[in-house]
């Protein structure tokens, strides 16, 4: 398949297909749409003390060109979104999902006193493209983009054009530009994967792996009712950089050693329960799913759940089970990411 005709498909994938996507992603490469996120950027001389108060990770330690996760609270400790923040000589520029960058805005501005900071939603106009596979790092190399470090984000000139890469965990990269560029970058991504066995990949593909890697996604699994250290991603959280909003709870829940419920990933045997089903043992409620998804992995199809469940449950090794209106089941535990 020619690298256009896997631009047009991959809108309309069949499961079959989706299925040989996702192998790609985990053996070779793939391409994919990042239409989900969005972008701001902060400037102003307070620009760093002032996003250092108000997520929870350190921004103040950050160098340019270095970036983080984080998640922004409320004052009662809630998340109400998570972001990737990434500094340069003179602005900081946040990835948080596109659907999300009105209401951070508004929650951000609301702290902003008497300080020097704009932030501006530079979504508009920005287009990228995901590359994700233990050949993501030869992949760009093969279109001439090198790729740097993980939580490193660097301007590199492209075929004349500017192209911001930013690179992750292994295997794992997003190049943004213009859309005019990023057309003719796609069909070189794309052709270029070709090459090495991969292609282009849709949203059901990378979704999967989010849940094989046991990935929490904001508005998914990650509400604004949830706290920080339930979610388990302690990569978000920094325990000696000061105040910021939301702190007295974190800090709080530091110091008592833990948490009540805690997010994790279950493989599911029965019928697959739609999202929201509830988790029991004994007889009580002791969480919920919000991920589910039946997944052909190895030539075998798993059925996958994420959610949040009581630790105790798990920790004294409780047989748990779920159901939601007549579809039911048992929900083993299981560590990630789950390969099979």
């Amino acid at each position: 398949m020619t690298a256009s005709a896997q631009i047009e498909d991959v809108a309309g994938l069949r499961a079959g297909e989706s299925a040989v996507q996702l192998q790609w992603l985990l053996e070779t490469v793939g391409v994919s749409e990042l239409d989900g996120l969005g972008w701001i950027r902060a400037t102003g001389e307070d620009r760093t003390r002032w996003l250092n108060g108000m997520v929870t990770n350190s921004i103040q330690e950050l160098k340019p060109g270095e970036g983080n996760y984080s998640f922004a609270l409320n004052a009662q400790g809630r998340i109400q979104g998570d972001l990737w923040a990434f500094v340069d000589a003179d602005s900081i520029w946040m990835e948080t999902a596109k659907d999300r960058v009105a209401a951070m805005m508004e929650l951000f501005d609301r702290y902003i006193i008497m300080d020097d900071v704009e932030l501006v939603d530079v979504s508009v106009k920005r287009v990228g493209l995901g590359v994700v596979g233990p050949l993501g790092g030869e992949l760009l190399a093969k279109v001439g983009i090198a790729a740097g470090k993980p939580a490193r984000r660097a301007s590199v000139d492209w075929d004349g054009a500017s192209v911001e890469v930013i690179s992750f965990e292994a295997g794992r990269f997003e190049v943004w530009t213009d859309e005019a560029t990023a057309e003719r970058l796609r069909e070189g991504l794309i052709a270029e994967a070709a090459g090495l066995g991969g292609g282009a990949v849709g949203a059901e593909a990378v979704d999967w792996l989010r849940i094989l890697d046991g990935t929490p996604a904001y508005g998914v699994d990650i509400r604004d009712k949830e706290l920080p250290q339930e979610t388990g991603q302690t990569r978000a959280l920094h325990f000696a950089k000061g105040c910021y909003l939301g702190q007295e709870i974190v800090e709080r829940i530091r110091s008592r050693g833990n948490v009540h419920r805690g997010f994790g990933a279950f493989v599911l045997t029965g019928d697959v329960p739609a999202v929201g089903a509830v988790l029991e043992a004994d007889g009580k409620a002791v969480g919920e799913l919000t991920s589910v998804a039946a997944i052909p992995l190895a030539g075998a199809t798993v059925q996958l759940g994420l959610g949040y469940v009581r630790r105790e449950a798990v920790e004294r090794g409780a047989e748990i089970s779920y159901s939601k209106d007549s579809v039911s089941g048992k929900a083993v535990p299981v560590a990630v990411p789950y390969r099979g």
